[in-house]
């Protein structure tokens, strides 16, 4: 999906989007797997009981709740964060009743670094810190293919100044 062009100044260009990497979703299904198979279990052992509905409706509502704030609402907040390079800036947008957003401009960039881990190595994703006229660097997790939006990002301040 492409950044919305109506949010870009005029000559700016989207040079990357992305959302976080795909890693954030691991445990959120492994959630849903596990509530859905105990679930079930459950509703098995009951069946021969004369409350089994009762139980029923009680599994059902306890496990869309637990399969709602554990599964979905990380789906959710995942599919609705993104990580834009552009030309000017560097966007970060996340939420889904109330947004946040964060920009940087290219100009006020000091230093672009990366680091991960051996299993973020393996997976593709790191840590992206870019520090700029802030008291503090901004760290990004999660970022998919680190070394290439290190790489990108540089050229990109680099091609600014």
């Amino acid at each position: 999906m492409a950044y919305p062009d109506e949010l870009l100044v005029e000559g700016e260009r989207v040079v990357l989007h992305t959302r976080p990497h795909w890693k954030m979703l691991v445990l959120p299904v492994l959630v849903f797997l596990v509530v859905v198979g105990a679930a079930s279990f459950l509703a098995a052992l009951v069946s021969a009981q004369s409350w089994a509905p009762v139980a029923w409706v009680a599994l059902a509502v306890v496990g869309a709740v637990l399969v709602g704030r554990f599964t979905v609402l990380p789906f959710v907040r995942w599919r609705t964060t993104h990580f834009v390079v552009t030309t000017r800036r560097v966007l970060v947008r996340e939420g889904v009743l109330s947004r946040s957003g964060m920009d940087i401009p290219m100009s006020r960039i000091n230093t672009v670094q990366f680091r991960h881990t051996v299993a973020e190595r393996m997976l593709g994703c790191g840590t992206l810190v870019i520090e700029s006229a802030s008291d503090e660097p901004l760290e990004f997790t999660d970022v998919p293919a680190v070394e290439k939006v290190h790489s990108l990002l540089y050229q990109e301040v680099a091609d600014d100044a």
